[in-house]
């Protein structure tokens, strides 16, 4: 009976995640995509927060993702370095939003904080503490709590990528005196007259 009953606990386990996916697909919540490309200007990039950080991580993956930048390990070898004062895993937050007409919760609202700034290799800050705060609402049922529980992450992972697209903004607009990155080269047809080409000919297959 014991191992009857731990099965059956279990099946109906695999039930409940079932129907809370299908619970967060069909009220219509779907992740942001990650857009925009930025063109950052800096050469190498030190990100101030823990290797493990979901945070760091998915920052790290959009400064390489443009191509221009390379993050490193250690500040002292940055020309740029994104200090974290604030850090959004530890200060994120759940409070009340409204009740119903029994005084129980209806909706919380989720907040996802950053406060950050960007200093130069010699500590110098090009772009000064700077805060970036996104909230989400979300209705609350106890009659789905697991469901909710799903799209409560949903929800933060949604903010994270948003911070991260608007960091990356804020990167990108940087002055950084004395940094300078190279030219992209020019298209053939766009040298200027008399001066070769800095793309090499294309070499027909044999």
């Amino acid at each position: 009976m014991a191992t009857t009953s731990k099965f059956l606990r279990r099946g109906a386990l695999y039930a409940a995640v079932l129907a809370a996916s299908l619970t967060v697909s069909a009220c219509g919540f779907h992740l942001r995509g990650e857009g925009g490309h930025y063109t950052l200007p800096f050469p190498t990039m030190y990100v101030g927060l823990p290797e493990s950080s979901p945070l760091a991580i998915d920052l790290k993956r959009n400064i390489r993702a443009n191509g221009g930048t390379t993050v490193v390990s250690s500040a002292k070898d940055a020309d740029g370095v994104i200090e974290v004062l604030s850090n959004p895993e530890k200060t994120k937050s759940k409070t009340i939003l409204s009740l119903n007409s029994n005084g129980r919760v209806r909706q919380y609202l989720l907040t996802y904080n950053i406060v950050f700034r960007v200093l130069d290799k010699q500590g110098a800050e090009l772009l000064g503490p700077t805060q970036l705060m996104l909230t989400r609402p979300i209705d609350f049922n106890e009659t789905q709590l697991l469901a909710k529980e799903q799209e409560e992450a949903l929800l933060y992972k949604d903010m994270q990528t948003d911070l991260v697209q608007q960091m990356m903004r804020r990167i990108a607009a940087v002055k950084t005196p004395g940094v300078s990155l190279p030219p992209a080269p020019l298209p053939a047809d766009k040298q200027p007259s008399g001066q070769p080409s800095t793309i090499p000919p294309a070499v027909p297959i044999q």
